[in-house]
Parts: C-alpha cells; structure tokens; sequence
C-alpha cells in the first residue's frame, strides 16, 4: 500500500502513498491517515530513495489482482469543474428555494451517482418546485407525472396508435412516447397510484428502456425518476413494495424549514418577484461527471466500512449487534452496499476530493438505509425509526481498520 524512504533519525519518517502518489510525514512506529484515504505506516525496514522509481506509481496492492487503480489526474481539472458546477447550482436553486441545504446536496449526489430518489415530506415543503428548479438549472428536460388511483401503465410509458400514411394508404402502428421520456421524471404523490401502475416504473428505472408492443424503446440519458410521497394520509393509497424502494438510491426526508428560512420563504414567495434561472450543466456534461464519479478510487478499508452498515442490519445473517435482532424484521440486501460506494464518491467529488473518506459513507448512510431497513413491533411501540438504528450502527462500527467495533 505504500512506499516508504529511509531516514536515519526517530523523526517523522516520508512514506510515499502508492495509491495516489502524495508524500505525508508518518511518526517513527506509528500510523497517519493519507488524504485519499489509505493508512500509511512507518516501518522498520525502509527503502532506499532510489528504489522508489523502479516501482509504477500507479500499481497498488490495495488493486483488484490483475488491474490498476485508473489514472485520475488527468481528471482533476474535470473534477474541479464538476465541484464549481455544484456550487454554480447551489448558487442557481437558492434563488428559488430557501434553505433544505442537506435535500438539494442529497438530490445532486444522487444525480452524478446516476440514481433515483424518493422525496418523503408534508405538502408545502417545495418538494415538486425543488425538483423543477434542478432540472432548469441543469438544462434537462422535465416531465411530470401527477400519480392518481385511475392511472394506467400507458399514460405514463406511451402507447401504440394505428395511423394511416397517406402516402401508400396504409396502416401503421406508431409509438407516442409517454412522460417518462424525459430526462428528469417528476413522479408526484406516486404511492396513490395502483400497483400494477409503480410495477410499470421497474424497468425504466433499473433497465432505462421501456417495452411496449415487444419493442423495447430506449429512455434519454441522463435519466432521473425523483419521486415525491406524502407521510400523513395513507387511506386510499398504495404503498410502494420493498422491491420497488429497493430500486430508489436515496429516501431524502424533507422537514420544515426553521423560523428564519419560513420568514424568507414568505418574504420572498408574497411578492412579484419571479428568479430567472441560469442553465448550469448540460446532459453532456452531467454524462461526462458521471463518468468521473465511478472512476474515483475507493481504499478497500472504506468498501468494508460500508459494507459493515448493510451486514449489521441483517439479523440472521453473522454477528449483529442486539438492537438490531430487538428491532429489525428485515436488512439491506448488496445493492445498499453499492450505494453507499456510489454516493459516497459522488459527495466526494462534489467537495473537491478525487478520494473518499469513511465520513463521505456515514453522511449519506442514513439516506440510503432507511428505506432498506423494516423495522418490527417492538420498534413501532418504542417509537425507533430506521434513522436511529443506523445511526447507532455508525456510532458502534469502527473507522479505523485496526480498531475493534464497540458493542
């Protein structure tokens, strides 16, 4: 995992990281963290300064056998575009929304993650117009769907219509793409559609195509479904199936905004004035940052970290902790753990970092998790929701490889 250079003294010794390159200054005997995530070590034995050229900086042990981690240096400039493009739409929403910091983060992570999000708040949080905003700054097309109980599969994916051309006089079948040839899917209050209706969104969002007529129709890229749903009045609606919110990388909880931010809010929405928005990003830049965001390097320790939130929830599944066998019918299957990886190098990025850290994980675990874990009874009775199981889970797993979990 590293390269280290000889020195004669008990002083900081210089160990070069063979993961990113970057020289840090590592106490005689001891351990420091790098920057792109790696725990270095000074060891007794040192190589030799000139023996640190016969080594490719780019092999490193911490690789997949038989690969390389990529070269992302000549990605750095995209990256520090892609970090002043997220500021550049930060900048843009907060002219039409006020306050919701940590939704908008969650909602652009997911974006550049290439995911899907279920929006879960009150009406009135500004969950339709925040999703409108993002797409007019990031000059996509924007399609809403308003879910309701007499919904069908082909309002929402489009249908085979029998025309005539007029050239020949015959009889043709024509396909009319529905709303969800968009790039940016509003799927509004979708829990108060049937099943048969949320069923028809499975392989848009997983596959990006739909099939009509044994025609398989491919949806544009990029492609988003960021659906909102109503916490309070559950009577005449139909909850989405666990297979489904499996699909939705994030559930983003939108809460009230605190005094200050309704008194803007008010302030701002009362009047005449109307914010003209300015087209930050578009699809092809969002592709090419997608790109950049699966090419991040992630240290093998961090994949554990996140792999250590999935297994915990698992109850039948190893050594979990006793809360979790108290209060969990149900944990989070692998495509959590690949979540979290994905977010987390998306927030990475979006921060200015080419490497991601165990805090990029625990700030987007909880958005992750919480759709993913079913709580049972005894949580119910206790008032214990998702949040707080993994909130414990990230108190008690350790960060530091060589520590031991506590509990």
């Amino acid at each position: 995992m590293k390269k280290t250079v000889e020195r004669g003294d008990d002083g900081p010794v210089p160990v070069q990281c063979q993961n990113c390159g970057l020289t840090v200054q590592v106490p005689a005997g001891g351990r420091r963290l790098c920057g792109c995530g790696t725990w270095l070590s000074a060891k007794d034995t040192m190589k030799p300064v000139a023996e640190l050229a016969e080594i490719e900086p780019t092999e490193t042990a911490s690789a997949p056998t038989g690969q390389r981690w990529p070269r992302i240096e000549g990605d750095l400039s995209a990256i520090e575009r892609l970090n002043d493009g997220y500021r550049r739409i930060r900048r843009e929403m907060s002219k039409a929304i006020v306050g919701q910091e940590k939704v908008l983060e969650e909602l652009l992570v997911a974006i550049f993650a290439r995911g899907h999000c279920l929006l879960v708040g009150v009406p009135g949080l500004a969950k339709t117009l925040m999703i409108r905003t993002l797409a007019d700054s990031l000059s996509l097309s924007f399609s809403r769907i308003q879910f309701t109980p007499d919904l069908m599969p082909s309002d929402i994916t489009g249908t085979e219509v029998l025309q005539e051309d007029k050239t020949t006089g015959q009889r043709l079948f024509k396909f009319l793409h529905g709303p969800l040839f968009a790039n940016v899917v509003l799927a509004d209050e979708i829990n108060r559609t049937p099943p048969k209706t949320q069923a028809a969104l499975l392989e848009a969002m997983q596959e990006r195509q739909v099939t009509i007529g044994g025609t398989r129709h491919k949806l544009p890229d990029p492609f988003f479904v960021l659906a909102t749903q109503n916490p309070i009045e559950q009577e005449g609606t139909y909850p989405l199936p666990e297979a489904q919110q499996d699909r939705f990388m994030f559930n983003i909880f939108v809460d009230y905004p605190d005094e200050e931010e309704e008194f803007r809010i008010v302030e701002m929405t009362t009047t005449t004035h109307a914010p003209k928005l300015e087209q930050v990003l578009s699809a092809n830049d969002i592709l090419e940052m997608q790109d950049i965001v699966r090419k991040v390097p992630v240290a093998p320790y961090v994949i554990r970290y996140a792999m250590k939130f999935t297994r915990s929830t698992r109850k039948d599944k190893g050594v979990v902790p006793d809360f979790v066998k108290e209060y969990v019918t149900w944990g989070a299957g692998p495509r959590a753990s690949q979540f979290l990886i994905l977010a987390a190098k998306a927030r990475a990025v979006l921060h200015g970092r080419y490497y991601v850290a165990c805090e990029d994980v625990r700030a987007v675990a909880p958005a992750v998790l919480r759709h993913r874990i079913i709580t049972n009874f005894n949580a119910e009775a206790e008032g214990i929701k998702p949040d707080e199981i993994v909130r414990r889970l990230a108190d008690m797993i350790p960060r530091d490889p060589q520590d031991k979990a506590v509990g």
